[in-house]
Formats: C-alpha cells, sequence, structure tokens
C-alpha cells in the first residue's frame, strides 16, 4: 500500500499508520550515569503533557540510542523531538532544528540525528521538521545515577520542549 504526507510521491511505499503528530524520543541509558538525561526529560514530559499524550497528540519514545529502524517511527509526523545527553553543550541546554546530512553514515548501529533525517529522507521523501535537544551531562559511569547537576537540566529542558510542543499557548 502506498500513501501520501503532504507531497510526498505516491508510489514510495510507506506504513499504513495513523500517529500522533509530535514524537519525542529520548535517547541514553539509565545505567549509565547522566546518559539517562534523554530518558528523564521524556519522563518528565509524559506529565507534563499527559492530556496531551491521552488525546492522541503526542507519542514519546525511549531507546538506547539512534538506529536506522527510528526513520520508521519518524514517518507520519509533522514534528520530531529527539533529546539527548551531550558532553559537548555549552549551555545546559541546546535546541537546534537539524538538517539532513548530505553524507550517508559509515555504520547504522548508532546515528546522529543529522544521518536519521538522510536516511529518512532518501527513503521516504521530505522529512518533517527535527529538532535536537541536547542536555548537558558530565558523568556517564556505568551504575552510576544521574548526576545532581546534570538533574537540574531535566526540568528546564522538559519545559522548553512542552512551549515548543504548545506553542504561543505555553
Amino acid at each position: 500500500m502506498a500513501w501520501s504526507l503532504g507531497g510526498h510521491d505516491e508510489t514510495r511505499p510507506w506504513p499504513d499508520v495513523s500517529r500522533a503528530p509530535v514524537l519525542i524520543i529520548g535517547i541514553g541509558n539509565p545505567s549509565r550515569g547522566d546518559d539517562a538525561l534523554g530518558p528523564a526529560v521524556v519522563a518528565r514530559i509524559e506529565e507534563l503533557l499527559a492530556a496531551e499524550i491521552v488525546g492522541g497528540h503526542v507519542e514519546t519514545l525511549i531507546d538506547f540510542q539512534l538506529q536506522l529502524e527510528h526513520t520508521l517511527d519518524i514517518a507520519g509526523r509533522e514534528t520530531v523531538f529527539i533529546v539527548d545527553a551531550s558532553v559537548v553543550a555549552a549551555e545546559s541546554l541546546a535546541i537546534a532544528r537539524v538538517a539532513a546530512d548530505a553524507a550517508p553514515p559509515p555504520f547504522t548501529h548508532m546515528m546522529s540525528p543529522a544521518a536519521l533525517l538522510s536516511a529518512y529522507e532518501r527513503t521516504f521523501g521530505p522529512a518533517p521538521p527535527l529538532w535536537a535537544v541536547a542536555v548537558r551531562g558530565r558523568t556517564f559511569n556505568l551504575g552510576a545515577p544521574i548526576g545532581d547537576d546534570a538533574m537540574a537540566h531535566v526540568e528546564p529542558a522538559a519545559r522548553a520542549i512542552v512551549a515548543m510542543v504548545r506553542g504561543p499557548r505555553e
């Protein structure tokens, strides 16, 4: 079965799905200290956007890392957010619109948001807007909890995404 999402080539096969227009993906390993920031932010967003989730406007997903299969998760969306811990973020929180990477990634086991977007566009056509949300972390030791400094970034990150999802109302 083929279907179209706003200007896509109808001859391309698409999953026959009805999806929430907004997808928020939390990336990270809950067993590796601050690497759990992505899932922690998504957990807080699930509390803040409970009505939107129940109403089918927002869907959340948590995974250890971005993979090629996530192209299927972003199909049929209007907006996608990818939340992950970052050791290079200059600020406690950085939000940036992602542009597709023209070069295909050498591996598919772990992908950057730009590589994921590129794979999506090569497979399905124009992609929905994708926002990378980098939350600063410092320690990623196996078996460690999220550090107190990093945990302080969870609420501001969640509220920033909620404001973007709700738009001018927030």
